[in-house]
């Protein structure tokens, strides 16, 4: 194309030289031209009006620009994480905003028309949003980005629900330290004598918050930026086996990647399959499988699978 477009340039050089070579060549006459007729010089002719019953005779021409934009896929389902922070920067060309959350750091975070604002008590719009105003945001993963579900103002308190995995627990102040997959620096919760620790049904003293542990919180956050922990549950304990049976939903044998909802709790789970296991050719989502795994602080890792039956 770079050939086509030099020969093309040099051909109209060589054109443009040959013909001021040919004008000059002649003799000077005038550097005005007149031309032959000027129709404004007329008043009895009148320039021709576009007709614009013409172009919108027929109705049916007429497009709504919203019919030509697909359809919004819904929000996915899943347990939100609360962010509270201040906004520093607004981009609404993109649809995405720059927090700094109150443990530091900075978050990119997207929203679209499916976000719904709220002002206080009442609904509002995303036109309410303010650089350098406290925010609080219920937001999930969609993929490898972090989309806002909801967006909070002048909220004096919001609750949510986190899960990610014990750093560090510190009785003597009261603070519990975890590794959540939405924040990108450790997050500091509030834990006080209200504060109730579950596995499965059972209470369990706060001691069993061990490093590596993956734990379920739900809390609140308050005006300050402070978050307290009303309830913690917890999920697995490195070095512990769990058995999960369920249908499964999604296969990555790129990265090992089997995602399955548990028949037991109806939940889903994503379980990585150790090097050493050899996917059954029969191993597709829908099927019913039987999966021993260890959790190993992190991830659960599958030792042994068996496949129950087929769909």
């Amino acid at each position: 194309m770079k050939i086509a477009f030099a020969c093309l340039t040099l051909g109209g050089l060589l054109l443009s030289s040959s013909a001021y070579a040919q004008a000059s060549a002649d003799p000077a006459t005038s550097a005005m031209v007149t031309p032959k007729s000027d129709p404004s010089s007329d008043p009895n002719i009148e320039p021709a009006k576009p007709s614009i019953a013409e172009e919108s005779a027929d109705p049916s021409i007429a497009v709504d620009p919203a019919s030509l934009l697909p359809d919004l896929p819904p929000v996915p389902k899943a347990n939100a994480t609360l962010i509270g922070g201040t906004v520093e920067k607004l981009d609404r060309v993109r649809d995405r905003v720059i927090v700094r959350p109150f443990g530091g750091g900075k978050m990119t975070i997207l929203f679209d028309p499916r976000t719904v604002v709220y002002h206080g008590e009442k609904e509002g719009t995303v036109a309410d949003l303010q650089e350098g105003q406290r925010i609080y945001l219920d937001t999930i993963l969609d993929g490898n980005t972090v989309f806002a579900r909801a967006i909070r103002l002048n909220a004096p308190q919001a609750t949510g629900e986190s899960q990610g995995v014990v750093l560090k627990y510190r009785s003597d102040r009261d603070q519990l330290t975890i590794r959540d997959a939405m924040s990108p620096k450790p997050i500091n919760i509030r834990v006080t004598s209200a504060t109730k620790f579950l596995q499965g049904d059972r209470p369990v003293p706060a001691s069993t918050l061990v490093p590596g542990t993956l734990v379920s919180i739900s809390f609140a956050t308050e005006g300050d930026g402070h978050t307290t922990a009303s309830q913690i549950s917890l999920l697995a304990t490195p070095g512990t086996r769990y058995t999960f049976t369920g249908q499964v939903l999604h296969i990555d044998l790129r990265s090992g990647l089997l995602v399955l909802n548990s028949s037991t709790d109806h939940k889903t789970y994503e379980v990585y399959l150790d090097p050493s296991i050899n996917p059954d050719e029969n191993l597709h989502p829908g099927v019913t499988v039987t999966v021993v795994t260890n959790f190993d602080g992190s991830r659960y890792l599958a030792r042994n699978m068996t496949i129950n039956s087929q769909q």
